[in-house]
This record gives C-alpha cells, structure tokens and sequence, in this order.
C-alpha cells in the first residue's frame, strides 16, 4: 500500500496525534500535538477519528511526494504551501494524486503548521499513541524526525470524499507579536510573594529561543518567591508554570518532563495551549488571571463548536 514519502523533512518534522496517557507513572511522557485545536479541526474535515495521526511541522515545513492518491488538509501556520507548484490554502480539503509533490516553505504566520491524510497513517501504536517522543526516541518514525527517504504508509487512504469543495473552514491567520495567554493560578502560588505575582499579570514576558516542545523559557522581571522555590517533586501537567530559582517563567508543553522540583505559580487555560503552540521565539506574552470556572466554560464552547464541526462533515461521509 502506498502513502506518502518525505523528499525534504523540513526543520522539524515529526508524526504526532492526541497523546500518550497512562504511561508517566513509569516516566514517560504524553508528547502529541502542540495546537490540539488544529489537530481536531483537521481531522475533522477529513472525517477522521479525532484522534488519528498527523505530520506536526515547525517553522519550516517539509516537502512530500504522494505515493498513492489521497486527500488531505493543512491547518496550523500558514507555511505558504503548494502542491505540484499551484498554492494550496489552509482548512480546506484537496485531493493530492499519485506522484504529486506537497511542499511546505517558511511559516508566514504561527509556528507549527499540520498536515493530515483521509483515513489517516499506517503507524504501529506504542502505549495507546502514535505520538514521536524526541526524548526517549519513542512512537512516530524510529521516535525521530522525518528525514528525506522515509516512507509512510496510508492506513485507509480514500481518493475520493463527498462535498469536496465544502469541506473547509473560514480561517484567518493573524501575524501577531503580542499574545494573551489566560492563565488559572495553582496551590503552589503561595511560594510567591504579592509582587512577584503582580509582575507576572502586569508585565509582558518574551519567548526566549532556547523554547521547544518540551517548555517555553521566558524573559521578563522575575517573579520573586518568598523563601525557595524547590519544592520535592510532584507530577506535572499541561501548560504548568514553573518557576525556577532565577524567577524566569517556564511554561511546560506537550514534550514536558512528568515531575518537576520547582514550585508552579498556575497553568495555562487548556484552551490557550494552542494559542501558545502558535506563539514565535521573540514573540511577548501578556497573562490574565481567570476561574477554574471560566477555563472550564471556555474550553466547553470550543469542544462543542469542534463537535459541531466533525457532526457536519461526517454527515457527508
């Protein structure tokens, strides 16, 4: 069976779904996608499981050759793609033949740009994920990046999808230097004195290059703790904010350790990590304080609009 095979892998490249979970106890961590909104919206234009994997590309994208007719759909960065030299948009469905060449350039707007396949990639499932861990060279393609030569098979390619011209999203892609990032404050924050905490809500903080899958590392006025920040180490989550002893913020993303030694002023809302995931190095962050009650409310509205969304295209199926 045919598939795709990677003619230029790109900065960084790598296969990514939903995440590996039940696993950290024993150290390993959940990985998968960064923007898990441009995750579901892909897949759910194709008629996807929502949780079928994709290509997660960053800042420059790859250049593929289809070995078998399939379609597919970009989401994430706009990184000014083509197929076989005729621009290709974002959130909308195209069918790719066989022998055709997608190629992906610089991200115009946004970081990591995905690409997803009908009926998803022929990818042997470690732990419940397809996910590639880079840090314990684990799921994907040999737990690494993609490298021109390799080949990937379709799981169940389908050539040809009803309403082809209707499977699309209006979408708008903003270039933006200045995020808001909505930020839950956690039990640790008492580690912190007022003014520290104040300096984090009231000054922008910058991305600092060093930032990866694993965490974002800020600059910015440091966030003063009242006696240490050393704490013994206890499980961390998604979008927790570590704070180590120089009180430059360390924002924890989808490659993060599982425990940390550092106490954690808060979290990132769940529906900001893809906010985030977007967010360039130089770029600066402003954070507001919210409720459980109002992240949870918003990431309700986003998970019924997504629901809404793949009930329409599989209607189509």
């Amino acid at each position: 069976m045919g598939g795709i095979k990677i003619r230029n892998g790109g900065a960084l490249t790598t296969i990514q779904d939903q995440g590996r979970y039940g696993a950290q106890e024993a150290g390993f961590g959940p990985s998968g996608v960064m923007d898990r909104r441009a995750f579901r919206i892909a897949n759910a234009l194709l008629g996807n499981k929502e949780t079928e994997a994709m290509l997660e590309a960053t800042l420059l994208g790859p250049e593929i050759e289809f070995t078998e007719t399939d379609c597919f759909v970009l989401t994430g960065a706009d990184m000014g793609a083509t197929l076989d030299g005729v621009p290709v948009a974002g959130y909308r469905v195209f069918t790719a033949q066989k022998g055709s060449i997608l190629k992906l350039g610089f991200a115009k707007e946004g970081v990591r740009g995905y690409i997803a396949f009908a009926g998803g990639l022929k990818v042997p499932e470690i732990m419940g994920s397809k996910s590639t861990s880079l840090k314990v060279k684990l799921g994907g393609m040999e737990g690494r990046k993609l490298e021109a030569g390799d080949e990937i098979p379709f799981l169940n390619p389908v050539a040809k999808l009803r309403h082809l011209e209707r499977r699309s999203i209006s979408h708008s892609a903003e270039s933006r230097k200045e995020w808001k990032i909505r930020v839950v404050l956690g039990l640790q924050k008492d580690y912190f004195t007022d003014e520290g905490i104040e300096a984090f809500f009231s000054t922008p903080y910058t991305i600092l290059p060093e930032s990866d899958r694993m965490g974002y590392r800020l600059e910015g006025i440091p966030v003063t703790c009242k006696e240490t920040v050393d704490i013994i180490s206890d499980a961390t989550v998604p979008g927790a904010i570590q704070i180590p002893a120089s009180g430059k913020p360390i924002i924890l993303m989808a490659d993060r350790q599982t425990t940390g030694g550092y106490a954690k002023l808060g979290a990132v809302i769940t529906a900001d990590l893809s906010v985030l995931a977007q967010a360039a190095p130089g770029n600066k962050l402003l954070f507001e304080q919210v409720s459980v009650e109002e992240a949870q409310k918003v990431l309700k509205t986003e998970r019924d609009e997504l629901k809404k969304l793949e009930r329409r295209m599989n209607r189509w199926l």
